[in-house]
């Protein structure tokens, strides 16, 4: 078997590495500090020296050394420094390391903003610089971002370890929003290395966990929704393209086969969760062969599940009123968008607005579409989709009444 890429390994051995340091010395914040310049340190040797037989330990040894340096030079940390010894050579960081890592990373006390930052930075190695320019910010802002994550952390006294079992489940729920937010932002920003980086992420997290529904489904919802990612944006236009008329050949055939198998296993279990409803309705749109082959009535039908789960979500409101519309016509869907008019969370959104332009379409209500999908251009945050939008508007206004 190829040994996998230097930058590859390293990024794979990185949290556990930091995992094995932080658990045995204690120090989050300073074992990340150390267990970069290891990997520094590996990035600068081993192309020349080769990578040792047991790179992993390698690691531990350096980054080991290196934090008892920055203790050792801090007077008033040194008696704790002395009651603590590098470890062996040969010791392994332990199997749950990455995932105290992902849950010490979603600390509650962090902002959503530091946990999707800290987790990008000690789980999945990226770079400050790498992060700052995936959530289009600043690196000096970043590095500031970073800097009161980890004091927030060293702050709460958090250990090094597993929550209570009594607070586990609710942490577990935050490591998986958190995963949920960077792929979203991946994906929406067509930043096809953050989206990789959260499915990256979650493979790691549920081979932790194989036997949790949630985060199985989690996985099967970001296997299934990037597997369109070749096709939602025109090659020669630059617009985005409606899944309805998508390239299918396109797709990832082997992520929807993947994510189709993953999504069946979880909802066997019995406990459908709100991940596990949304990768089945994904599954159902990718494994139609057709548009018109749609299984619209279960579609409709997993959407009512997912708003008992989630009643307060509004986007699940509005997909669930077009999936509707989809199985029982376009005026039963307005009607549930009409319901929404009142919430701002999304009735000034270009979703929302656009959303309403199809269905009105779907209506023969042309001259009300056009102005709903001006309204979505109005609003729609990249050049690409206003030029959409409005070419929708001019298609529906110039369209032949039905």
């Amino acid at each position: 078997m190829t040994a996998p890429p230097l930058e590859d390994l390293l990024r794979e051995l990185a949290p556990q590495v930091l995992g094995a340091v932080a658990r045995h010395f204690g120090h989050f914040d300073v074992a990340e500090d150390a267990t970069q310049e290891a990997l520094i340190a590996a990035a600068a040797q081993w192309p020349a020296r080769g990578v040792p037989d047991n790179p992993k330990a390698w690691l531990i040894r350096v980054a080991s050394r290196k934090l008892t340096d920055m203790l050792r030079s801090d007077e008033a940390r040194a008696r704790r420094e002395a009651a603590f010894e590098p470890p062996p050579p040969g010791a392994d960081s332990g199997s749950d390391d990455s995932l105290v890592l992902l849950m010490m990373c979603c600390h509650p006390s962090l902002t959503p903003a530091a946990q999707i930052a800290l987790t990008l930075r000690a789980v999945g190695g990226l770079s400050t610089k790498q992060i700052a320019r995936g959530f289009l910010t600043g690196e000096d802002t970043m590095t500031r971002r970073l800097t009161r994550a980890k004091q927030a952390i060293r702050d709460s006294g958090v250990p090094f370890a597993l929550p209570a079992a009594d607070d586990r489940a609710a942490r577990l729920a935050a490591v998986r929003h958190v995963l949920y937010l960077i792929f979203t932002e991946g994906y929406a920003a067509a930043r096809a290395d953050l989206a990789a980086e959260a499915i990256r992420l979650t493979r790691m997290l549920q081979a932790s966990l194989p036997d949790d529904p949630e985060t199985v489904g989690l996985l099967a919802l970001m296997l299934l929704t990037d597997a369109r990612r070749a096709a939602r944006i025109s090659a020669s236009t630059g617009e985005p393209v409606p899944l309805a008329a998508q390239d299918r050949s396109l797709w990832h055939a082997a992520f929807v086969a993947e994510g189709t198998e993953l999504v069946t296993a979880a909802l066997r279990a019995g406990q459908p969760g709100p991940y596990q409803l949304q990768a089945a309705i994904a599954a159902l749109h990718d494994e139609a062969a057709t548009p018109e082959g749609t299984d619209w009535p279960q579609i409709t039908a997993l959407y009512e599940l997912l708003r008992q789960a989630e009643p307060d979500n509004p986007v699940i409101a509005m997909n669930h009123a077009v999936a509707v519309a989809m199985n029982s016509g376009p005026q039963v869907g307005l009607a549930l968008l009409d319901e929404l008019q009142s919430d701002a969370r999304v009735s000034d959104d270009y979703r929302y607005l656009a959303a309403r332009a199809h269905l009105l379409d779907m209506a023969d209500a042309s001259d009300q579409a056009c102005a709903a999908y001006a309204a979505a251009a109005r609003r729609a945050p990249t050049i690409a989709q206003q030029r959409y939008l409005n070419r929708l508007c001019h298609n529906t206004r110039s369209a032949p009444r039905r």
